[in-house]
């Protein structure tokens, strides 16, 4: 193939996190493979940036994936953007990525944002070994089987929830790891973000008293006491 695939981060809240490199690059591809394209749209529209997209989401990936395989064959160059930071972190970005690398498509990776490495930067807690679990499980069972199997690694743990189910959540994380200190960053780099830390019951007893807005982002320390709670 002599196509090029750019995987392109965009920022996940502050539009003043989009890069130089990753403005040129959406700029000058021949399309923009996109989840939303109404979220994109506007994006682009910020920048005054005219390329063409195409939807590519869970529900057509298949379908659309080769679309775009046989656009690159063509040698064409497209842009892989996600609703919001780096394409192929929870969304079905890595599948386009995937075929592409084995169709013979040159991959170019353009890192920006990302509310993991946000998170983590933010939490102080300790990094060098961490992993990313995405979303929980939504059934009671399999979400506490799976904090029991992540707990069991011995390392900093880093999870993305939604607001109807964080409190959920954060009494399944009392149940398996205990008072252990936990980072709760929600709706990073946007207008109303708030970082707090705490142990799993602090963070209860805060949110249980409100409507809970946002998008979250959690950071649970291995084998650290939770300490004195705070937000920042």
């Amino acid at each position: 193939m002599s196509g090029t695939l750019y995987v392109v981060a965009t920022p996940i809240g502050n539009l003043e996190d989009m890069g130089l490199r990753a403005l040129r690059a959406l700029r000058e591809v021949d399309l923009i493979a996109c989840e939303d394209t109404r979220r994109t749209r506007t994006l682009l529209a910020r920048f005054a940036i005219t390329t063409r997209v195409t939807s590519y989401f869970e529900h057509n990936k298949l379908q659309k994936g080769r679309h775009l395989l046989g656009l690159l064959a063509e040698g064409k160059s497209i842009a892989l953007v996600t609703d919001a930071g780096t394409p192929g972190i929870s969304d079905p970005g890595f599948l386009l990525v995937k075929e592409a690398r084995a169709a013979g498509a040159k991959v170019v990776p353009i890192p920006g944002p990302s509310a993991v490495v946000a998170a983590l930067a933010a939490a102080g807690i300790p990094a060098d070994r961490f992993v990313f679990e995405g979303f929980l499980p939504s059934k009671p069972g399999r979400r506490l089987s799976r904090l029991k199997a992540l707990r069991d690694l011995d390392m900093t743990v880093v999870l993305y929830e939604s607001p109807h189910r964080l409190l959920k959540t954060l009494e399944a994380i009392v149940q398996v790891f205990g008072e252990v200190q936990l980072v709760v960053a929600r709706e990073l780099t946007k207008q109303f973000e708030e970082i707090r830390s705490g142990t799993p019951s602090e963070h209860l007893g805060h949110f249980a008293g409100q409507a809970v807005r946002g998008e979250f982002t959690l950071v649970i320390a291995r084998g650290c006491p939770g300490g004195t709670p705070g937000v920042y």
